[in-house]
């Protein structure tokens, strides 16, 4: 029976056309929901029976073609991703506490963190008690009821790196669990689960995908635990988009060789700004004065540092805020982790939320700025930074 032209409009080109060939690249399945021949085959999926997709929200093909390789390169069980690092981050946490826990966190965090944990979760009550994991013996602050210790794999702004192995043993001996943030280092620096972390988070955003041009997040840690966070997450609902998932998958085929350049560059950045006269200290953890070196070549693999870097001007506010005008190929850029250098200044972008007090604690001064180094040539960046210079 020929079909009215609305009707062909509608159903024409839904069966894939025979061939004896497959795509080179994964196929996107850009499909909100998906389709079941009987009440039967639903049910078989909905009971985990049967292998099968329903609804986006609740998982796409292309979310777990790239789920296998996050997990895989973090040596996870498993992984879940999200469309942004902070719902990442937040599911991660909601899905293990529950009202009347407590939460050790360390005191320097990405701004978006620092707020969720001290403002969102006070309206759940749950209790977070944020300390320097670096410098003081924060197993003192554990309590019965401490169910999460939460740090960065390096600090945010800081380049701290953090003792995963110490911390994690200390979690574990009192029956908590380890979540590390490893946006800034990625799998390719650090891999936090070999070193004792129970679940690892990431802004994908950033180095996983590296072209700023996808908003997304990823949680890795055993089976068990994804399956509860992949469960809190289809109910509040801040799932991936098929496209961002395809892209992501495209850029984790070049990270590691990413990394290296952006650690090589970062590195001899580094080593130049340390020994100008106009910058007051150098944050990086691959500089041998560095009070991180010792711990970063515990943790780190393959003499690789990351690719941020922060430095504190001398002239403060004043010497920070003039260098970003100087600044001309180097562009002025409230992210990180794209293929070209950018600069940060924190106080007002990441971690603006912060009152004085906090930025204080936290050792943030107004003349800090971060820099994400990419990947021109490293030459072109030390002249770039020393003509700005020249100029405050």
């Amino acid at each position: 029976m020929k079909k009215s032209f609305a009707t062909s409009l509608a159903h024409l080109g839904e069966k894939n056309p025979p061939s004896v060939s497959s795509a080179k690249s994964i196929p996107i399945s850009m499909s909100s929901v998906f389709v079941f021949d009987d009440v039967e085959t639903l049910d078989a999926v909905y009971e985990g029976e049967a292998k099968g997709y329903v609804y986006s929200r609740n998982g796409n093909p292309v979310h777990d073609a790239l789920q296998e390789i996050i997990a895989n390169i973090d040596e996870g069980e498993d992984a879940q991703v999200f469309s942004s690092g902070m719902a990442a981050i937040t599911m991660a946490i909601i899905s293990q506490v529950k009202a009347g826990d407590h939460i050790i966190a360390s005191n320097v965090l990405y701004g978006g963190t620092y707020q969720f944990l001290k403002v969102e979760l006070d309206k759940f009550n749950v209790e977070v008690t944020f300390v320097d994991v670096v410098n003081d013996d924060f197993e003192k602050y554990f309590k019965p009821n401490t169910k999460l210790v939460y740090v960065e794999t390096i600090s945010n702004p800081l380049m701290e790196a953090i003792d995963i192995n110490d911390i994690s043993n200390k979690a574990h001996n009192h029956n908590a669990k380890l979540i590390v943030d490893n946006t800034f280092a990625t799998a390719v620096v650090c891999q936090p689960l070999k070193l004792g972390a129970d679940i690892v988070v990431y802004s994908a955003t950033k180095y996983l995908n590296g072209h700023s041009d996808v908003t997304g997040g990823a949680v890795v840690s055993d089976k068990e635990t994804i399956n509860k966070v992949k469960n809190t997450g289809a109910l509040y609902g801040p799932m991936m988009s098929p496209f961002d998932a395809w892209l992501l998958i495209r850029s984790l085929r070049t990270l590691e060789l990413r990394i290296i350049q952006h650690s090589n560059n970062a590195l001899k950045l580094a080593e130049f700004l340390e020994k100008h006269p106009k910058i007051e200290n150098v944050y990086y953890p691959g500089l041998i004065s560095s009070p991180s070196y010792k711990i970063a070549n515990k943790i780190f693999n393959s003499n690789l540092y990351g690719g941020m870097l922060s430095i504190d001007l001398k002239n403060g506010e004043k010497g920070a805020y003039d260098l970003i005008r100087e600044l001309e190929t180097i562009k002025f850029v409230p992210s990180l982790a794209g293929v070209t250098t950018s600069v940060s200044y924190p106080v007002k972008t990441s971690h603006r939320a912060l009152n004085d007090e906090e930025l204080k604690k936290a050792n943030i001064s107004k003349g800090l700025i971060r820099v994400s180094t990419g990947l021109e040539n490293i030459d072109d960046l030390i002249s770039e930074f020393d003509r700005a210079l020249s100029k405050i």
